[in-house]
Order: structure tokens, then C-alpha cells, then sequence
């Protein structure tokens, strides 16, 4: 029996403006509670978009796309956290409706509830499988949940007195609310002040934080401390099948990395939000590098095996940190999520997960990252398929490389520059992105056997 399309209107978004112009679009008229097809290849898909910024230029662009407003029946929306709090729990969705975000999405993306769900998963695959395999989920600082772990906290403070740590707001973006501190004294005088910050906005209760110990030792590029930003698709948890995309960036801080100063956020935090309020920022120049330049540099200086294995331990955090949250995550059918993995890199080359966001800034610095940006949202509504083009066996779809199928997922063709025997799996992140290319060869051949 097919379900009415009784769907509320979303709340419009504010993150930036678009960067290309915006096209005359059509628009619907008023909500009319009809129902809709079964879902199977469509020539017109109605859109709605929360944000203003390049997720809303590629919707526009796409050919057959037409954008909704306001009580205007839709087949897919680029939603925002907000709306879906507000209105999933009470929004019935035809089979062919998609929305961006999965209902508790926070498991994953919230500091506090990631750090919970790896804490039950390691402990899970200690006993299910031993300590080789869980120790394959320590990729994630010392952290407690404030104010509940305050004591468990002190204890382990006590134990290693001189160290850096940092406090984070449980769902807070963008560096906002973070500090570093060595003294019990500055964390006693927050909780005094209940935590609260001028800024302070968030609906949850302002003294939820972390408090997480701080890599001290960064792996520096000219001196400087850096973090990656890497795009995860997950279409389902259950069974959990994720996508990896080849591009993303390493995001610079503006100043020379010391620890003799914890108070400059200039110094310690990557943000791009952070780093273009500096006083010597350079819009043009930015802070950041596309990823295939930092894997082309690590390997000039490190060699290819010992990159290999950097890239292959990302991969580990990945998949490990999707199966911490694989059974509480509601994967409902309508839902699919882009995720921007945050890794710190130290000097060891081993890297660290430093949080994973829900809605990871898609306004783009610069002509490269819009660049960036639109081929990456261009390739997650491939994969969304909307248009019903695919033919679910797909390895890999534009820019993206299928990861993970319910298990892990081989790479057909190993790569030359490390020949590597057995089991290779399907990762390509740094390496080059002939996405057009591929695209081509793949719409080619779904007009092919469309035909037949």
C-alpha cells in the first residue's frame, strides 16, 4: 500500500552563498497530497534544498532537477539537523523519497556519543574476537564526557601531570567553545561558570563537553600543524555500505606550531573558520592542500609502503567507527548521509580520529574548493540515483570508491606503484580522480543495456 507524501515544509538554511549564479528555476504549486510512484527511473525530480551554498547550485544544475518552496510536494531534500529533529518522527515518505540525514545521526557525529559507542565497541570486539582486533580501535585521544566523567577525569589527569588537554562542546562546530589547558585550576573555574561561553547557542545544556587529550605531537608541514578532511556516503547501516571519496584537502593552521603558547587558536586549531579571522590570513592563497598533494609529498619523503599503511589505518577508522554505531543508527531506507571525517596525522604517522560531521561545510574558500565541492555533491546524487541509472553492482561511481558492501569490498586491479599481494581493498583516496572519464564510460553503458 503506498503511504501519502504528508511532508512539512523545512526551514531554509544560512551557510553561505553560492558561488555561480543562480538559474531561473520553476516552482511548484501548492501542496496537494497527492500520492507518488513507486520508485523506478524518473524524468523529473522535484527538490528541496535547506542550505544556500554549492549543494544548492549543483541541485539547480542537474538536469530534469526542479526546485519546491515553501508547502511544495517533493521527492528528495537536502535537509538540515534542525528540520529532521523537528519532523521525521512524524513525515510519512513514498518508497522513491530521499533526505540527507539519518534520523540519530548524532551517535556518530556528536563528541560525546562517538566516544560512548568506540568505548562499547572495542570492549565488544575484545570479547568476541581478542585484543588484536580491538586495539584496531584506538585511533581516538583519551576522552571523557563532562561534567559526568569529572572524576574519572582527575584521576587520569593526576596520573600525567603536565600534559595538554582539550575541551570541546559536545555538538558545537567550527572551533567554537574549544580551549586547551594543563592546570586542574582552568577546568575547575569552568565548571564553576557552568561552561558557559557568550556564544553559547546551542539548545543542549551548555556544560556538556569533552574533555580530550591533545596530540602533542602533530606531523608538521613547513612547521605548521594540519588535519585532513575526508568524504564518507553511507546509503545504509543495515546492511552498512559506504562510499569513499577520492579528493579532500589537508586544512593548515596560519602559524608556526608550538606548545610553548596553548591560548592561540591560531596556532592549535585547523578550522577554516578559525583560521580566515587571522590578522595575515590570505583569502587567495587559503590554507589548504588537495589531498593528492599531500600523499604525493608524504610519499616523497616517507616512500610508498610506509604511506600505504598510513592510508590503509584512515581506512580502518573509516569502517571501524561506521560499525561502532551500525546497530543504534536507525537506518531507515529514505536516508543517506555525507560525512566529513576530521584525522589528525603525528609525527609517527599514525592517524587519529578527531571528530566526524553530519553537515560538513560545503561554501567553498576558493575556486579549487568550489571545484571540489561540486564534484563531490554531484557524485553523492549519482549514487543517490534519483534518476534510477544504476545497476547496484557498481564498484565505483564518479569520484567515489565503494568500500564497504556488507563487508570489505577487493580493488579489481591492484595499484602499480605498490604492488601488493592477496586481499587489496577498494580505496583510492589521494590518488588522481578521472571521475568525468568514468562517468562517461558508466552512463555509456547504462544507455546500452537501457536499450537492450
Amino acid at each position: 500500500m503506498e503511504a501519502l507524501a504528508l511532508i512539512p515544509a523545512g526551514r531554509g538554511g544560512t551557510e553561505g552563498e553560492p558561488w555561480a549564479k543562480k538559474q531561473n528555476v520553476n516552482y511548484k504549486g501548492p501542496y496537494g497530497y497527492q500520492k507518488l510512484k513507486e520508485r523506478e527511473p524518473r524524468a523529473s525530480i522535484r527538490f528541496k534544498c535547506a542550505l544556500t551554498n554549492t549543494i544548492l547550485d549543483v541541485l539547480r544544475q542537474r538536469p530534469g532537477w526542479t526546485e519546491v518552496k515553501d508547502e511544495g510536494e517533493w521527492d528528495f531534500y537536502w535537509c538540515d539537523v534542525r528540520w529532521l529533529q523537528e519532523n521525521f518522527d512524524h513525515t510519512y515518505m513514498d518508497e522513491h523519497v530521499r533526505i540527507s540525514h539519518f534520523r540519530n545521526h548524532y551517535e556518530l557525529t556528536r563528541k560525546n556519543y562517538i566516544v560512548k559507542n568506540l568505548k562499547r565497541f572495542r570492549k565488544q570486539l575484545e570479547r568476541e574476537s581478542g585484543k588484536l582486533e580491538a586495539v584496531k580501535c584506538d585511533f581516538f585521544p583519551k576522552t571523557f564526557e563532562m561534567p559526568s566523567e569529572y572524576h574519572l577525569f582527575v584521576e587520569e589527569f593526576r596520573k600525567n601531570p603536565g600534559i595538554t588537554w582539550i575541551m570541546k562542546p559536545v555538538a558545537r562546530s567550527q572551533g567554537r567553545g574549544i580551549f586547551l589547558f594543563r592546570k586542574l585550576k582552568d577546568v575547575i573555574d569552568w565548571r564553576k561558570d557552568g561552561g558557559r561561553l557568550d556564544d553559547q547557542k546551542d539548545e543542549i545544556p551548555v556544560e556538556n563537553y569533552v574533555a580530550q587529550r591533545y596530540i602533542e605531537n602533530p606531523y608538521l608541514i613547513g612547521g605548521r600543524k594540519f588535519d585532513l578532511r575526508v568524504y564518507v556516503l553511507v546509503m545504509s547501516y543495515i546492511p552498512l555500505k559506504a562510499w569513499l571519496y577520492r579528493d579532500g584537502f589537508a586544512r593548515f593552521s596560519n602559524t608556526r606550531f608550538t606548545l610553548n603558547t596553548i591560548d592561540d587558536n591560531y596556532v592549535h586549531l585547523t578550522n577554516v573558520a578559525v583560521q580566515k579571522t587571522a590578522p595575515d590570513y590570505d583569502p587567495e592563497k587559503g590554507c589548504k592542500w588537495m589531498i593528492q598533494k599531500f600523499r604525493l609529498f608524504l610519499t616523497a619523503k616517507h616512500g610508498a609502503e610506509a604511506v600505504e599503511i598510513l592510508f590503509s589505518e584512515m581506512d580502518n577508522i573509516f569502517i571501524k567507527s561506521l560499525q561502532s554505531v551500525q546497530k543504534v543508527i536507525i537506518s531507515d531506507k529514505h536516508c543517506f548521509e555525507l560525512y566529513g571525517y576530521d584525522i589528525l596525522i603525528d609525527q609517527d604517522l599514525k592517524p587519529w580520529l578527531l571528530e566526524v560531521n553530519a553537515s560538513p561545510s560545503l561554501t567553498a574558500s576558493s575556486q579549487e574548493d568550489y571545484e571540489l565541492k561540486t564534484s563531490l555533491l554531484e557524485d553523492t546524487l549519482n549514487i543517490v540515483d534519483m534518476e534510477g541509472r544504476l545497476m547496484g553492482k557498481e564498484k565505483r561511481v564518479g569520484g567515489f570508491d565503494l568500500i564497504w558492501n556488507d563487508g570489505p569490498v577487493s580493488r579489481e586491479d591492484g595499484n602499480l606503484d605498490t604492488p601488493m599481494t592477496g586481499f587489496v581493498a577498494n580505496t583510492h583516496l589521494g590518488y588522481n580522480n578521472d571521475r568525468k572519464k568514468q562517468l562517461k564510460q558508466l552512463f555509456k553503458s547504462f544507455q546500452s543495456q537501457h536499450k537492450v
